[in-house]
């Protein structure tokens, strides 16, 4: 019994709940983030290159296919590169995002220090 409460005690520390929370969100902004790429960002530069789905790009490791849903319908094991690009977009994004929301907390704990006010 005595785990069990020490459990909870930990479970419900803030730093904790924060992280759950922290999380969560990530984890929605993720998908805000993918959704964005994917449906908004990828179509215009596939277009400006020609009419490329980065989303059908792919190397078949083995025989010929004429797009990837044929490929894989067929077992073939492929390379997604465009699938990798569109991925490598989407952390770039996130990570810029990330970046600039902790020089924000840095510059507002900066010009108020913890304790002074």
């Amino acid at each position: 019994m005595a785990m069990m409460q020490e459990f909870k005690e930990f479970a419900m520390k803030g730093n904790v709940v924060d992280l759950a929370v922290g999380v969560i969100i990530g984890a929605a902004f993720g998908k805000i983030v993918a959704s964005l790429v994917a449906d908004v960002i990828m179509p215009p530069i596939g277009f400006l290159m020609g009419g490329v789905d980065f989303k059908n790009l792919y190397i078949a490791l083995k025989g010929e296919y004429t797009d990837l849903a044929a490929a894989t319908a067929a077992g073939a094991p492929v390379i997604r590169y465009g699938n990798f690009i569109q991925t490598v977009v989407d952390f770039l994004i996130v990570a810029f995002c990330i970046f600039i929301m902790v020089k924000q907390v840095n510059r507002m704990s900066a010009a108020n220090p913890v304790g002074k006010k």
